[in-house]
C-alpha cells in the first residue's frame, strides 16, 4: 500500500539510531514541569503523543543550573534525582513506541529572577532585570554545566537532548552583538561569539558518546536589529556539524523581536524557506518549523526539499493522534491547531498550565478523562456552535442517545463569523473537525430549529448552548441606516465607503478593524515584506528598513474606556493587532463618549471636547448578550437545564472556556 504522506511518514536514518518517521514534536513548556505531581501527568501527556505516533519528541525547557532558569522555581536538570525523576516520562514513551530528547535551555538575561547572566551586562526589553556579565569561570562551569545534564539525560533514559541556541536565550545572546560586546575571546569577532555554542556541543559530544542524538536549535533568522547574517549562521552551522551535532533545527525570532512567528496571523510555512537557504550547506538533517499544521503542509515543505523534518509543537497540543491519522489517511479526522495561543503560551506566560482551546484534554490526559456512561441516556444540546459541538461529542463518546438542534442552517455558531476575519481562516478547520466528529458519533443533527420547552419533552439532560448575540448600545440614531451590527456586517460583508468608526474596541472590535483595512489577496511574499523581513537575508537579522504605510481608507477605532485602544484579549497576540492595525493607519481613541448617529457621521465627546467623525459607516462592537430565554421557559415546565458558552456568560467570544464546559459538562453528566 503507497504511503499517503511518503516523504512526512518515511523514516530517517541518523546512523546509530533511526527515526519512524520526519515528524518532530517541538519544545512546549505546559507547566508540569513545575507542578505538584507533574511528572505523572507529564508522562501521560508525552505517551499520548508517543503513540500517536510521533518521530521525536523534544520536551520542554529545563535549566542546566539554577542561574539559567526562566523564574525561580522553574524547572532544572542537574541531578540524580533529576534523572530518577524523569524515568518515569522516558519509560511511558520508549513504551508506546516513541523517542524523546529533554531540551537543555538557559534563559540568559530572559531570566525573571535579580540572579540573571549574559554575555554582556544588557538588558533586554521584555525583562524586568539586567544581567551580570558572565566571568570566563562562569563560561566555562556553564558549559560543563550542560555536559553534566546531557550525560544526565542519558542515564535518565533520554534519546538525545536539544541544546536551546536561539529564540534570544543564553547561548543567542552570546552569537549576536545585541546583547554581546565583550572584549575577551568570549566577544568581539563572530568567531569568539560563536565559541560558546561550539564548546557546549563539544562537551556535550564528549560526554554523552557517538550514539547520542543531539539536536541545536539554532537561530537562522533572528528578526532583531544586531542579529546574525545568513553567512554568519551558515559558518556557525558548519561549525556546530563538525563539533557533533546530529540535527539541526531551526529558530526563528528572538522573544523580544516585533514581528509575528507563529500566530494564526501568520500565514502556514511562513518561514521554510529559512530552512532551505542552509540545504547542501551542512551533511546533517534540517528540521524546519513554525506554522506547519497539517500533513499536506509538511508533505509539501518535504517534498520540495525545503528541510528533512518538520518540527510541530502546538498541533500536537491539539491532537495527540496526528501522525496516526496521517498514515490512516484520514488527514480530515485531525483536530487542526488553529495557532490562536489562548490556552498554551498564553497560559504559560501567566504561569499556568498549558492546555489547547480546541482540545482542553491536552495536558490534562490523568484528569479529562472521557469514560463509558454508567447508564444510557437522552440528551438533548440546543445550540450548534463550538461550546454545543463539544458537549455534544463527548456524551456521544460516553454512550449517551444525543441529539443537536441549531437554528441556523449550519453548525459552527460564531466561528462561521470568526473564519471570516483575515488571519482567523484556520478557524473553519475547527468546525470541520468538530462537524466530523458529530457525524461519526452517530448524533441526530436538526438544523434549521427553534427549540421550545415542549419540543424537549422526554430528554434526560437538556443542555443550553445558544450563543450570544451583538450589544446594541443606548446611542441617539443607533438605527440610523450608518449603523450596523459586527454579526451583520460580517455575515453581509456589504460594500463599504472610505470612512469607518467602530464602536468598540475589544476582540470584535480589532478583528473588524482588521478586516476593512486588509490588503486584497495578500502573497506570502507581501506578507514578508509587510512586516519587514528580508526574504534576500542580505541584512543583519533578517531585517529590512521599516517600509511606509499606505491607508487604504480611514478608520476610527473607539472605545468608552481611558488607556490603551486596541491591545486585544491574548497576551501574547495583543502587541500584533495593535502594531498590524496602528501600521495601517486606524486611529485608536479610548475615553469616547457616543453621542448620536446621524447623516453627519458618529458625534463623540473626547476629553471634554464634541467631535464629528464623517463616517460613512459605524460598525457595532460593543460586546455580546446571552442568548438564554429558553432557560426560564424550561425552569418554568420543572425541566433542569445546563448552560455553557455564551449563553452562560456572553464576556469576550470566548471559544476556549466554551469549548472546555462542554467537555467538563459532558464527562459530569
Amino acid at each position: 500500500m503507497n504511503s499517503p504522506y511518503p516523504h512526512l511518514l518515511a523514516p530517517l536514518d541518523l546512523g546509530f539510531t533511526q527515526l519512524k518517521n520526519r515528524v518532530l514534536m517541538g519544545s512546549m513548556h505546559t507547566g508540569l514541569e513545575e507542578s505538584n505531581d507533574g511528572f505523572r501527568k507529564l508522562s501521560a501527556f508525552y505517551a499520548e503523543r508517543a503513540k500517536g505516533g510521533v518521530g521525536l519528541i523534544v520536551t520542554g525547557g529545563f535549566s542546566p543550573n539554577f542561574r539559567g532558569r526562566l523564574h525561580p522555581l522553574s524547572a532544572q536538570f542537574s541531578s540524580g534525582r533529576a534523572a530518577r525523576a524523569h524515568r518515569n516520562i522516558t519509560d511511558a514513551v520508549h513504551e508506546n513506541g516513541g523517542k524523546i530528547a529533554l531540551q537543555l535551555l538557559h534563559a540568559g538575561r530572559y531570566a525573571m529572577h535579580p540572579f540573571a547572566l549574559s554575555a554582556s551586562e544588557v538588558r533586554s526589553p521584555i525583562s524586568k532585570f539586567a544581567p551580570s556579565e558572565m566571568s570566563e569561570r562562569q563560561i566555562r562551569n556553564t558549559i560543563s554545566d550542560f555536559a553534566k545534564s546531557s550525560e544526565l539525560a542519558r542515564e535518565a533514559g533520554y534519546d538525545g537532548v536539544e541544546i536551546m541556541g536561539s529564540e534570544g536565550y543564553l547561548i543567542n545572546q552570546f552569537i549576536c552583538k545585541r546583547s554581546n560586546n565583550r572584549y575577551d575571546a568570549w566577544g568581539g569577532s563572530y568567531q569568539n561569539r560563536s565559541r560558546f555554542p561550539i564548546e557546549i556541543v563539544k562537551a556535550v559530544r564528549e560526554r554523552v558518546g557517538k550514539d547520542f542524538i543531539i539536536i541545536f536549535r539554532l537561530s537562522m533568522l533572528d528578526l532583531v536589529e544586531q542579529g546574525s547574517t545568513h553567512d554568519e549562521v551558515v559558518e556557525l552551522a558548519k561549525a556546530l556539524e563538525a563539533a557533533g551535532v546530529t540535527i539541526l533545527n531551526t529558530g526563528i525570532g528572538w522573544h523580544e523581536a516585533r514581528v509575528p512567528t507563529i500566530a494564526t496571523q501568520v500565514p502556514r510555512a511562513a518561514f521554510s524557506w529559512v530552512t532551505e537557504r542552509l540545504k547542501g550547506e551542512v551533511n546533517i538533517p534540517l528540521v524546519t518549523c513554525n506554522r506547519i499544521n497539517t500533513p499536506e503542509v509538511g508533505e509539501s515543505i518535504l517534498s520540495s526539499g525545503q528541510a528533512d523534518m518538520v518540527s510541530m509543537a502546538r498541533p500536537f497540543l491539539a491532537d495527540a493522534n496526528f501522525v496516526v491519522k496521517a498514515e490512516e489517511d484520514r488527514s480530515d479526522d485531525i483536530n487542526t491547531c488553529i495557532a490562536c495561543n489562548q490556552a498554551c503560551l498564553d497560559h504559560v506566560f501567566k504561569g499556568k498550565r498549558a492546555s489547547c482551546l480546541v482540545n482542553p484534554q491536552a495536558c490534562y490526559e490523568t484528569e479529562l478523562v472521557v469514560a463509558p456512561a454508567t447508564a444510557k441516556r437522552k440528551v438533548a444540546v440546543v445550540g450548534g456552535g463550538m461550546a454545543g459541538m463539544s458537549c455534544a461529542v463527548t456524551a456521544a463518546e460516553r454512550g449517551f442517545d444525543v441529539v443537536l438542534f441549531e437554528k441556523a442552517p449550519q453548525l459552527g455558531g460564531q466561528f462561521n463569523l470568526a473564519m471570516q476575519i483575515p488571519g482567523k481562516e484556520e478557524f473553519k478547520e475547527s468546525i470541520r473537525y468538530f462537524t466530523r466528529r458529530v457525524e461519526q458519533c452517530g448524533i441526530e443533527v436538526r438544523l434549521n430549529t427553534e427549540v421550545n420547552a415542549e419540543s424537549l419533552d422526554g430528554f434526560d439532560e437538556v443542555v443550553i448552548a445558544t450563543g450570544v448575540k451583538p450589544r446594541m448600545p443606548n446611542i441617539q440614531g443607533i438605527d440610523h441606516e450608518k449603523a450596523i451590527d459586527y454579526q451583520t456586517f460580517i455575515r453581509e460583508q456589504p460594500a463599504l465607503g472610505g470612512r469607518i468608526a467602530i464602536v468598540g474596541a475589544g476582540g470584535i472590535g480589532i478583528d473588524v478593524a482588521t478586516m476593512i483595512t486588509e490588503p486584497e489577496n495578500q502573497t506570502l511574499d507581501e506578507w514578508l515584506q509587510d512586516w519587514g523581513i528580508d526574504k534576500s537575508l542580505s541584512h543583519e537579522g533578517g531585517l529590512l528598513p521599516a517600509p511606509h504605510y499606505v491607508a487604504q481608507r480611514q478608520v476610527w477605532l473607539l472605545q468608552r474606556r481611558q488607556g490603551r485602544v486596541g491591545k486585544g484579549p491574548g497576551k501574547t497576540t495583543g502587541w500584533i493587532h495593535r502594531k498590524t492595525l496602528e501600521k495601517r493607519g486606524v486611529e485608536l481613541l479610548g475615553g469616547v463618549s457616543y453621542e448620536k448617529i446621524d447623516d453627519a457621521g458618529l458625534h463623540i465627546t473626547l476629553e471634554g471636547q464634541e467631535h464629528i467623525l464623517p463616517a460613512d459607516h459605524v460598525i457595532i462592537c460593543a460586546g455580546q448578550e446571552s442568548v438564554n430565554g429558553l432557560v426560564a421557559e424550561l425552569e418554568s415546565k420543572g425541566i433542569n437545564a445546563h448552560i455553557i458558552g455564551g449563553a452562560e456568560k456572553a464576556g469576550e467570544l470566548d471559544a476556549k472556556r466554551a469549548i472546555r464546559q462542554g467537555v467538563e459538562l459532558a464527562i459530569a453528566l
